[in-house]
């Protein structure tokens, strides 16, 4: 079983990546109370990626793991992209986002093409890091639908996803094609292979 210290907070984040690693022999330990939340100042998922899970190495001396995902729409040229968090402001919630990002597309002819992306990084006590990404292409609805899943997944219908919404999968059904779920499975790859 490999081990890392998990670089975010986030429950829902949480949830979906223990049952996507735990299962490929993968723990992941909660991230101590006392880290506090790493600015994410790069211009990239992968940079951002990289900043959480060094500073979680360099607080815990313990190889760890964080993600960085966006949604990439294609009629906004790409945003809300590495600001999807941060969409509606520093401090804005899913809804929040959800709502800014259907107003800014008001009056967009579908299909409204989008892609999610995960970033992961690892970084270890020597170093020495890694990353991997999973992506997810789709459309983006007029509506919300679906109260399962988080963030932007009420709005999102995968290209495989048989007309449903993220947020009408099942937790099982979501991590089996989700851009985090490709994203983890690529990192268990990169592991095995090391």
């Amino acid at each position: 079983m490999t081990t890392f210290v998990l670089a975010t907070a986030n429950p829902h984040k949480a949830e979906e990546m223990r049952a996507v690693l735990l299962p490929l022999g993968v723990d992941l330990l909660d991230r101590p109370q006392d880290v506090a939340d790493v600015e994410e100042t790069g211009d990239t998922l992968e940079e951002n990626a990289l900043l959480k899970a060094r500073a979680l190495v360099e607080a815990t001396g313990r190889a760890a793991i964080a993600d960085d995902t966006g949604l990439f729409v294609d009629a906004l040229n790409g945003r809300p992209g590495v600001h999807s968090a941060r969409f509606a402001g520093e401090s804005a919630s899913y809804e929040d986002n959800v709502t800014k990002l259907l107003n800014e597309l008001d009056g967009v002819p579908t299909p409204r093409t989008a892609r999610f992306v995960t970033v992961i990084a690892v970084a270890y006590p020597d170093g020495t890091s890694f990353c991997v990404e999973g992506e997810l292409r789709g459309v983006i609805t007029n509506a919300r639908l679906g109260d399962q899943g988080f963030g932007y997944d009420p709005i999102f219908v995968a290209d495989e996803a048989g007309g449903w919404t993220l947020a009408q999968l099942s937790p099982q059904e979501k991590n089996d094609l989700s851009h985090r779920g490709r994203a983890l499975r690529a990192l268990c790859a990169e592991l095995a292979r090391r």
